[in-house]
């Protein structure tokens, strides 16, 4: 995969939704969608704001953040650093 993202753009790889919850299966419909994953790539920023995030960085975002894209058949997130909510770790 080569794609650098533009600005203050970031590419996600979402963590895998939850399967099983006390040993109920959960089917794929009721699944939620995550809100937490791994920076795959990063832009350079704007000058008037400076990219804090880099590649490899565990991250939480919004319910509705970010444009879900598929590459190379992986689902991805692209979205604006200001979408992320926090760094974990």
């Amino acid at each position: 995969m080569n794609i650098k993202p533009l600005a203050d753009r970031v590419l996600v790889a979402p963590a895998p939704a939850e399967e099983k919850v006390g040993g109920i299966i959960i089917p794929d419909t009721a699944k939620e969608k995550p809100l937490r994953g791994k920076i795959v790539a990063a832009g350079c920023g704007t000058k008037d704001e400076e990219m804090v995030l880099k590649e490899g960085d565990e991250v939480l975002y919004g319910k509705y953040a970010g444009t879900e894209i598929e590459l190379d058949g992986e689902k991805f997130l692209i979205m604006r650093q200001s979408d992320v909510l926090a760094v974990i770790g």
